[in-house]
């Protein structure tokens, strides 16, 4: 303390307060401090933020070197399924939170919303959904004349690419669209958690077979195929959402309920999210292992696969970013980084459905898009908006026609356009979707469904960006939405403030007067009386 107190003495001696300059090597040395300090500070921020984005990312690279490494160990196919266990694990958890998921964000949306805003903002995601995807049906139509891939490939079969899946489907057109209607009311709600209604076909034999004259009619009837109805539970969801909010004050507690089961819900789908990266590493490995012979599919089928890949690279990179940029006049890429993990997810899984849970969490997280918007709009178009189904279709009905020698004519191409745009909808937002959906198509055409099988031999190429299309679709719907919702609510607001003003002098009291009696009222100060006196005597 002595020569604490003796240094003080001596520095404050007769108030001369010596400064000795720090020398400039010191300053730089702490300044480089403070930058390393501050870069290090800004990595782990950068690493913590986007920490699940980065193993996601790892988790399909590691995988495909797995799979690449693991591929010339020449392993059975029972150790392939074990080694794909995990995969499917990831699979089973994304599909088992889908039900509530779907149900309770629809229903908690729809009862958020006021029925007008619920009619508008309805009106204008489906008007969205039908223009893109009739967009992305022209683009894969005019590609698949431009590039002709299935010119030249008439010597293709399925021994030679050593296939052994087979698609059958006898079903009508018209049978197939009045399925779609029927599954949009089902009979059974519980039954339509896990099966859906197709239509199957008996023959009925009539007349006399002695005579001979016997006839055969296919008459067709109801069955249950397995397959959670989508169609059916998104339409009830929304009706149940507008009911609760006509109740009124009566319906609240039933709303509050269903926004719990939501918020809980989502808790679910975060901690799943972390499981990810590791599925999609074994997904990923797993697939590869399963590849028969690589090479020759790609000579085969190259062209198709070239003319389905631009496709969707046309329409996800090019067209879907500048609809997006003409409603919001934002970068559209600025907006798709916050969504990398759902895009590798769909690009693993194959599956709209599977890819939810994680879509809504990242535009709700990283895109600040409102959840009444997220949760009623993704839903619905995981089910409805199927983009790169679209072009996936398109281009293999007029693939199939080029490999058959058929000329399609003018009115042909008119009912693919239309065809594949409605057909997609009714696509199942699962693997392989897709593929049924095709013979639609061929059988409105009158083209044969033989060659569907060669659309399986690629199907694991394609499906990938197949899907990432289709849940960039449903994100940029969402986004485009929130804007003009925003808007709306911006818009609504100043004319509140507008009325507000307008209201203000209505409301003045007599107190409130011109400049005038402002004046007057100076030289009036002494007394309240005089004021008043003065007052009156202005007005």
């Amino acid at each position: 303390m002595r020569d604490m107190e003796k240094t003080n003495e001596i520095n404050g001696h007769a108030g001369n307060h010596t400064e000795y300059p720090i020398p400039a090597a010191e300053v730089d040395k702490v300044s480089k401090k403070n930058c390393q300090l501050n870069a290090q500070k800004l990595l782990a921020n950068f690493f913590k933020r986007n920490l699940l984005v980065i193993l996601t990312v790892s988790g399909v690279l590691v995988g495909v070197g797995i799979g690449m490494a693991v591929r010339n160990v020449n392993l059975t196919r029972a150790q392939i399924t074990y080694f794909a266990f995990p995969g499917e694990m990831l699979l089973r958890m994304l599909k088992m939170i889908i039900l509530p998921l779907v149900v309770c964000s629809l229903i908690s949306g729809a009862a958020s919303l006021d029925t007008r805003s619920l009619g508008k903002l309805g009106g204008i995601a489906i008007a969205y959904f039908l223009v893109t995807t009739l967009i992305a049906s022209g683009i894969a139509i005019a590609l698949a004349f431009i590039i002709k891939p299935g010119v030249g490939a008439g010597a293709l079969n399925t021994n030679s690419l050593r296939l052994t899946g087979t698609v059958t489907n006898n079903k009508e057109p018209v049978d197939s669209f009045l399925d779609l209607a029927r599954n949009l009311f089902p009979a059974n709600l519980v039954a339509a958690a896990f099966r859906s209604y197709a239509t199957d076909y008996k023959t009925v034999t009539t007349g006399n077979a002695t005579v001979g004259n016997l006839t055969y009619e296919k008459i067709p009837t109801g069955s249950d195929i397995d397959g959670m109805n989508i169609l059916g539970l998104v339409l009830f969801a929304i009706l149940f959402g507008i009911a609760l909010r006509k109740l009124g004050p009566e319906g609240e507690e039933l709303i509050k309920l269903f926004n719990s089961f939501n918020e809980a819900t989502m808790v679910l789908v975060s901690w799943i999210m972390w499981y990810v990266p590791i599925g999609i590493m074994f997904l990923i490995g797993s697939k590869i292992l399963e590849m028969e012979d690589v090479v020759l599919l790609v000579t085969s089928l190259g062209k198709y696969i070239f003319a389905s890949i631009l496709g969707h690279l046309i329409h996800g990179g090019i067209v879907l970013p500048l609809i997006y940029f003409g409603f919001t006049r934002k970068n559209p890429f600025s907006f798709l980084s916050g969504l990398i993990t759902p895009f590798t997810t769909a690009f693993a899984t194959c599956s709209s459905s599977a890819t939810l849970p994680s879509m809504i969490k990242c535009i709700e997280d990283n895109n600040g898009v409102d959840k009444r918007i997220s949760r009623f709009v993704l839903p619905i178009g995981a089910t409805v908006n199927m983009d790169g189904a679209a072009i996936f279709q398109s281009i293999a009905a007029v693939f199939i026609a080029q490999l058959n020698n058929v000329e399609l004519n003018a009115g042909q191409i008119f009912t693919i356009l239309l065809t594949a745009t409605a057909s997609s909808v009714g696509a199942a937002g699962i693997p392989v979707g897709g593929i049924i959906t095709i013979a639609i198509i061929l059988e409105a055409i009158g083209l044969p469904t033989n060659d569907l099988s060669l659309m399986l031999a690629v199907d694991w190429i394609v499906d990938r960006t197949t899907t990432v299309v289709n849940v960039e679709g449903d994100a940029f719907g969402a986004g485009i939405l929130h804007h003009i919702n925003q808007q709306e609510m911006k818009k609504q607001q100043a004319e509140l403030e507008t009325v507000r003003v307008e209201a203000i002098p209505n409301v003045k009291s007599e107190e409130e007067t011109s400049l005038l009696v402002t004046h007057q009222n100076l030289g009036v100060m002494p007394s309240r009386k005089g004021n008043m006196e003065s007052k009156e005597s202005v007005l």
